[in-house]
């Protein structure tokens, strides 16, 4: 159930992000509900949020298999499947995002002054 509310939070805040991006930046953030005033949210946070939710599914991936490597009875082979799965999945967004950012850094670092 968490999950799929993290899922909705972040959906919500790619779509705000989106329509700030096409509206042309500050001109996008007319309606002071939308911009959120708590720190919590700076990019700092929300990157190290993220990291530790792909550490927190391969630490349960991990723990999944040697339930059933170990022939635990409650331990199911295919939960422990999808755990490994919603590990990996996770681990290459957080690699397509690290790469991009690199990417990115590049960019302005080349750019003539």
């Amino acid at each position: 159930m968490k999950t799929s509310i993290d899922q909705s939070l972040i959906q919500a805040q790619m779509q705000r992000l989106s329509r700030m991006a096409k509206a042309g930046g500050d001109a996008a953030i007319t309606n002071p509900a939308e911009v959120n005033q708590t720190p919590q949210n700076n990019f700092g946070n929300v990157l190290s949020s993220a990291i530790n939710k792909v550490n927190h599914y391969q630490q349960q991936s991990a723990m999944a298999a040697t339930q059933v490597e170990a022939g635990d009875g409650g331990a199911s082979l295919v939960k422990a499947v999808i755990a490994s799965q919603k590990a990996s999945v996770a681990f290459q967004a957080t690699l397509q995002v690290r790469n991009k950012v690199v990417s990115a850094y590049q960019d302005i670092m080349n750019m003539p002054i």
